[in-house]
């Protein structure tokens, strides 16, 4: 297992919705990478909020670790994946809760998605050249989003 985005693995390009008040120095997207508790991409307003991965080979993903502030996590994250040259597909709901704890995905084969458990919850195995993590029903009144690290656990192939 490796893990992606991480130094192991060439890491993926990443873009983002918004970033808080433009300014990516402090705020952007390459901070949910950087192992520091210090950092975070914080997005700006908005209903709906989401991260693209793209990986520079295919990955059979196998967890997605997630650690949001608490007060500006997603009741509702959808994962959508696809290969190379591929439309983007419906891999899986998620229901994280809205802590700062760190919440981690673990594959099923082919079972489905379930409901998150103590901060886990569970995503169909997928082989993807491309992961795209929408983030809908903010807990923020204004529908911000702040993340302090993203993990994609996986294979590469």
């Amino acid at each position: 297992r490796v893990s992606c985005p991480h130094p192991a693995v060439s890491p993926p390009s990443c873009r983002v919705s918004s970033v808080l008040n433009r300014d990516a120095k402090q705020f952007g997207k390459q901070h949910m990478f950087d192992a520091s508790e210090e950092t975070c991409w914080n997005s700006d307003q908005g209903t709906c909020q989401w991260v693209t991965l793209d990986f520079p080979r295919p990955v059979r993903v196998s967890q997605l670790h997630v650690q949001f502030q608490g007060g500006f996590s997603s009741r509702l994250c959808t994962l959508e994946g696809c290969r190379a040259g591929e439309e983007l597909v419906k891999i899986s709901e998620l229901y994280p809760q809205d802590s700062h704890a760190m919440q981690i995905s673990f594959a099923t084969s082919g079972l489905g998605p379930t409901p998150r458990c103590g901060g886990t919850f569970q995503v169909e195995e997928t082989v993807l050249d491309k992961l795209k993590i929408t983030f809908e029903n903010s807990t923020d009144f204004f529908g911000r989003i702040v993340v302090y690290h993203l993990g994609v656990l996986g294979e590469r192939l």
